[in-house]
């Protein structure tokens, strides 16, 4: 079986804890500047405890250094990665290319550099670039398929890392520009407003409305797990889980499930075997509706991952969790409804755009504390499960390595999962009066590992143990598994990144499209053949194109063949036009004219 690595978000040091315990073989956080993420910035000192933590059960820290940089964050940045370093991270996932040219001139330590997907990685030929220069590794696009990556892992070097569950972006990531437009919140500077989940209205040139106050950008989740083995066929090295903004309970749930599908179909590439107290169910968290997106498309033609036009990858009308299907309202009273559904109190429910809490359940009577919108017929759905949630928030999971205890000659063995091992001398002492029993207190004694980072996986005796009180043998296992977890530590081989170096890019020049925000990434372009013609959006340069998406609403309302010219209308009142690149089935969200 192949190794892959399931790749866990993580917003801060509790749910990073909890990733690693519900069996991720990695994680990635952010720092306290410069990720994608502002709103959840962690310490130095957090990262290290994290570090810490993480490689007691081999799984690697990733850092999220990918935002755009001005010339005095450029420097700032430097710094940080060195001290990121110094810690003991194991790699950082950075957009800048600012920070791609320190590399190259070799002022950066040598951390494992990952392109973020925010460098816009949807073809081939960019794929080749980043293998070109030697990053280590290449974090895909969400929109390509399965064919086109099966291609791109067959031609890159570095390894290819694919989302497979989490929130989707609406437009190529690293291409939007529509928060920074709007209210001057940059989505490559990580502050993006989401304005891919605000509700528009859809006309045509002649002011006919075709959708009115809808939610029109707004994608469903994405939910690769019926893919999994034909990601890892593929040759995809990393499965990522997107959510660094999500909670604890989470990250627990969709961790734990993922990992045990993995584990159908791949080794993990980290230790320990995972103890759950909960049956994991990704449809109990928050999900906004699941979608393959675009993974089964054949060819650029084609649009959408559904045969027909039956099935959507958005939702337009609401941009929040729906969650699980819970089945139809089958009669309505006073106040009061009936469904054939296991729901509790405290349940949040949602159908058809409204929602509300159960207040009371008598049977199949759900007493809800609003009445809004409902009628007989209605599809309900659970987006918050009271018990599941209380269940999460309680579970006792833990995560240990196997270790196998070996005793004979009057030494103790301790041998873990990954064949690191070290051998303690068993303290002299009497031969006991019940060999069979002091036997069966030692065997008893070595298997209870409690809370430690260990479970005794198996205990083989070869020849008679001398007598030992019950604390004697306890403190022993202790020393010995201590001793074991300072070899593991002392054993565990950070990966070290190969010097980069320039290569030619794929096009000529480039716009502000290339998120060129400083002097050295600018620079770099140009040691790579490539002449930056403008500088980022964020530099001053007016975006004409605030977004392509491989989201169509022509394809959406049936419109493919119409020639009308549409536009979206904000809850402002601002207009925004649309085109078309029909050859490969992308929207353009344009700027308004000005003129």
């Amino acid at each position: 079986m192949k190794k892959v690595e399931l790749l866990a978000p993580a917003k801060d040091k509790k749910t990073a804890i909890a990733a690693i315990n519900s069996g991720c073989d990695a994680i990635y956080i952010g720092a306290q500047n410069f990720g994608a993420r502002k709103r959840v910035p962690n310490s130095l000192e957090d990262i290290r405890e994290i570090v810490d933590y993480a490689h007691k059960f081999y799984v690697k820290v990733h850092v999220t250094v990918n935002t755009i940089l001005t010339d005095d964050e450029l420097v700032e940045a430097q710094k940080l990665i060195q001290k990121l370093y110094d810690i003991g991270v194991d790699a950082i996932i950075v957009q800048d290319m600012g920070i791609f040219k320190l590399a190259v001139e070799g002022k950066l330590p040598p951390i494992v550099l990952h392109a973020s997907t925010q460098c816009d990685n949807r073809t081939l030929e960019k794929v080749k670039f980043f293998n070109d220069i030697g990053v280590s590794r290449i974090i895909l696009a969400r929109e390509l398929s399965l064919r086109q990556i099966k291609e791109i892992c067959e031609h890159s070097k570095a390894e290819v890392e694919t989302f497979i569950h989490g929130a989707l972006c609406v437009s190529y990531s690293g291409q939007c520009y529509m928060s920074y437009y709007i209210g001057g919140r940059s989505a490559n500077r990580g502050e993006c407003a989401q304005a891919c989940r605000k509700k528009y209205t859809l006309v045509d040139e002649k002011g006919s409305i075709i959708a009115k106050d809808k939610y029109l950008l707004s994608m469903q989740d994405f939910n690769a797990s019926a893919h999994l083995k034909e990601l890892i066929d593929a040759g995809v090295k990393s499965f990522k889980i997107e959510g660094r903004l999500k909670d604890e309970n989470y990250v627990k749930n969709v961790v734990a499930y993922y990992r045990q599908e993995i584990d159908k179909l791949a080794q993990k590439t980290s230790s320990g075997r995972v103890f759950l107290d909960f049956e994991p169910d990704v449809k109990k968290s928050f999900n906004r509706g699941f979608t393959d997106y675009f993974l089964p498309l054949t060819c650029p033609s084609d649009t959408l991952s559904r045969k027909g036009r039956g099935k959507n990858y958005y939702n337009f009308d609401t941009p929040k969790s729906i969650g699980e299907k819970l089945g139809k309202i089958t009669h309505v009273g006073k106040d009061y409804f009936e469904l054939d559904a296991d729901v509790s109190k405290q349940d949040g429910l949602y159908f058809n755009g409204h929602g509300c809490l159960v207040n009371k359940v008598d049977g199949n009577k759900i007493y809800p504390n609003k009445m809004d919108g409902i009628r007989v017929g209605l599809e309900v759905y659970r987006n918050f499960d009271s018990k599941f949630e209380k269940q999460l928030e309680n579970s006792k999971i833990k995560r240990q390595i196997g270790v196998k205890f070996q005793y004979s000659n009057g030494g103790l063995k301790a041998v873990d999962e990954d064949l690191n091992f070290v051998e303690v001398t068993v303290p002299e002492g009497e031969v006991p009066k019940n060999p069979e029993k002091m036997r069966e207190t030692f065997i008893n004694q070595l298997k209870k590992t409690g809370e430690s980072d260990f479970y005794a996986d198996s205990i083989e005796l070869c020849g008679e143990l001398p007598f030992m009180s019950v604390s004697t043998v306890n403190e022993l296992r202790r020393n010995i598994l201590d001793e074991l977890m300072r070899e593991r530590l002392k054993n565990y081989k950070r990966e070290i990144q190969q010097p980069l170096k320039y290569a030619k890019f794929p096009l000529e020049k480039l716009d502000y499209r290339a998120n060129v925000h400083n002097k050295e990434a600018k620079c770099f372009y140009e040691n790579c053949g490539c002449r930056v013609c403008e500088m980022s959006a964020e530099s001053g340069t007016l975006p004409t194109e605030l977004m392509r998406t491989k989201h169509c609403l022509k394809f959406a309302f049936k419109m493919c063949k119409s020639p009308k010219k549409l536009f979206l209308i904000d809850e402002m009142g601002q207009h925004y036009p649309l085109e078309f690149d029909c050859k490969h089935c992308e929207m353009i969200i344009s700027a308004p004219d000005k003129s």
